[in-house]
């Protein structure tokens, strides 16, 4: 912002300044956009899991789902937490209990290489608390 102060020496005086220096607000907005661009997607990935392949149709979502991952190692991750194997049922009758009759959709994300037995033990405590809205969440196949 420019201040004309009125001066002695000076035979004329300077015209008011009516440009606004809009370069410090540019040179802010594009880091932030640079920030955004290069943390948005650390937001949305989650825990890391190869998921299977499939040729399903993707779903259409409306409310926040709940989602449970499991990992290669066996970890269990309840919308990013993780949380025991005997710690899990408590929280899902926890979830259950909130939602009333309204039961939140699951998308179990578990790892390719995962025992079968592991995935099969998630969805017997899902089923057991009544969230029987469950998907299985997978990559789509190449080409297909």
């Amino acid at each position: 912002m420019a201040v004309n102060l009125p001066s002695s020496r000076g035979k004329g005086r300077r015209a008011p300044m009516a440009d606004i220096n809009v370069t410090p607000l540019v040179d802010v907005m594009l880091v932030l956009l640079i920030i955004f661009m290069v943390t948005a997607p650390l937001l949305t990935a989650g825990v890391q899991v190869n998921l299977p392949e499939s040729r399903a149709k993707p779903l259409d979502q409306d409310a926040k789902p709940v989602q449970i991952t499991i990992d290669q190692q066996g970890a269990i991750f309840l919308d990013n937490s993780e949380v025991t194997e005997e710690g899990l049922p408590p929280l899902l009758e926890e979830i259950a209990t909130q939602r009333g009759e309204d039961k939140p959709q699951v998308y179990l994300r578990a790892d390719l290489r995962l025992e079968y037995g592991k995935v099969m033990r998630v969805m017997g405590e899902l089923n057991r608390v009544g969230l029987n809205k469950v998907s299985l969440v997978t990559t789509p196949v190449d080409g297909g």
